[in-house]
């Protein structure tokens, strides 16, 4: 069971809008930029993360996000439609030996269109999957149906590691049944607005060392129509404090994360253990 793990986050740009609400062009186009970067890092990270619905966009108006919506992976067993985006990536990984918890839109066959994030690991496996819950305003309400069943956490080579989508994090409930269900770390690929900052200056560092978890928050940064997203990615550990973060221009961060900072928060704060669930 690996004592460490090599972590990076991806803080980048969109694409730029086109007129055009081509299939192919956004998700081409991103696909091609994720298998840049995967072969940027390879054999110096074991996951990158991207921000919230890399793939196809994410204020990008719901017409856009249907078409670019790939078939949902609700079923790990059962291996990616060939040609479908979750094939692409599947091969990306197993190519360059790097797990990847990425965001995109997921197509359901009863038509509900979801925003996801998925993990798959270094040999190409879909490991996991997460469906939004908590749907930011009109924004979200617009383009997505919000999912109904817990945030996973998944078994990831001898780590535990739980999916969250940026407004998710924000309600403590969330980071909390993924602690209380063996999470050693929080991942959550975002689109937070530079209005919203204090989130990863306030509430960010809160979540983490009430729950005693590594957090990666991988935001985006520059403008999608009338957005510009705020950056400060960072990578918080166990009690708090920040272990890696950056400002708001494209960039990646990076940090080797241990078990050993894990269990010596738990020592230190006993929040988990001393929680008295009989009184809520």
């Amino acid at each position: 069971m690996p004592e460490t793990l090599r972590l990076a986050l991806w803080q980048c740009e969109p694409m730029p809008p086109v007129e055009s609400l081509r299939v192919d062009y956004t998700v081409a186009e991103n696909l091609e930029r994720l298998e840049a970067k995967l072969a940027e890092v390879a054999g110096t990270v074991d996951l990158l993360v991207t921000p919230e619905m890399f793939i196809g966009g994410y204020n990008v108006g719901a017409d856009a996000v249907r078409l670019r919506a790939d078939p949902a992976l609700r079923d790990m067993t059962v291996p990616p439609v060939d040609g479908s985006v979750a094939d692409a990536v599947s091969h990306m990984c197993a190519k360059h030996g790097i797990a990847v918890v990425y965001g995109c839109a997921e197509i359901a066959d009863d038509g509900s269109v979801y925003n996801a994030a998925r993990l798959v690991d270094a040999t190409g496996a879909h490991v996991g999957s997460h469906h939004k819950t908590h749907l930011f305003g009109d924004l979200d309400r617009a383009m997505f149906t919000a999912g109904t069943e817990p945030a996973p956490v998944i078994e990831f080579g001898g780590w535990h590691v739980g999916l969250l989508i940026c407004y998710e994090v924000e309600f403590p409930e969330m980071v909390r049944s993924l602690a209380v269900r063996g999470a050693d770390i929080v991942c959550v690929p975002t689109a937070n607005m530079a209005e919203f900052n204090d989130v990863q200056r306030v509430l960010l560092p809160a979540r983490a060392l009430e729950n005693q978890v590594f957090l990666a928050y991988a935001n985006g940064v520059g403008v999608e129509g009338d957005m510009t997203y705020g950056g400060l990615s960072t990578i918080l550990g166990p009690t708090g404090v920040s272990v890696a973060e950056k400002g708001g221009d494209p960039d990646l961060v990076t940090a080797s994360i241990t078990r050993t900072d894990i269990k010596r928060a738990r020592g230190q704060f006993c929040y988990l253990d001393d929680r008295n669930r009989d009184v809520y």
